[in-house]
């Protein structure tokens, strides 16, 4: 038989708050975000791939509104508060990920990656055609979990 493990909808919340806790002040460092050109990697383990193209947006002291029910599909969903702009970007290509970093004073660690774009994406930019020295903004950032069912 195939596995098929399948969590509440509280504790799709829950994990998703865990998630994105991860992301807040650490050390009085804020969660850091990267944009790079082409395909996000396999796992959030893998190292980067691409051209780097920004890495100054960053999260708010608390990087996420606690994570709330959805019911099509079900599970919960958290959206990023303030997103910090970055006045400089790195670099010049077309947007295709991002990476959400946890920083502790001295190491970066990916918690969350995902596809980027103007519209229908993981992480809503101003632009996906970015230019070196150019402003970079991050206009939404949602993250969705699903659950297996209805009720918590």
């Amino acid at each position: 038989m195939t596995a098929a493990p399948a969590c509440s909808q509280a504790a799709a919340e829950a994990a998703l708050n865990a998630i994105t806790a991860l992301l807040n002040v650490s050390n009085s460092n804020v969660g850091h975000i990267k944009i790079f050109t082409g395909s996000p990697p396999n796992s959030t383990e893998d190292a980067d791939t691409g051209t780097v193209l920004s890495t100054g947006l960053t999260l708010s002291s608390t990087a996420f509104a606690a994570a709330t029910a959805t019911t099509s599909p079900y599970g919960a969903t958290a959206t990023a508060n303030a997103i910090g702009n970055d006045t400089n970007a790195a670099g010049t290509g077309p947007a295709g990920y991002f990476r959400a970093y946890r920083y502790d004073g001295t190491t970066y660690t990916c918690v969350v990656q995902g596809n980027c774009g103007t519209a229908n994406a993981d992480m809503i930019l101003n632009t996906t055609a970015i230019v070196a020295g150019a402003t970079v903004e991050a206009t939404s950032w949602v993250i969705n979990l699903p659950s297996g069912g209805a009720t918590g």
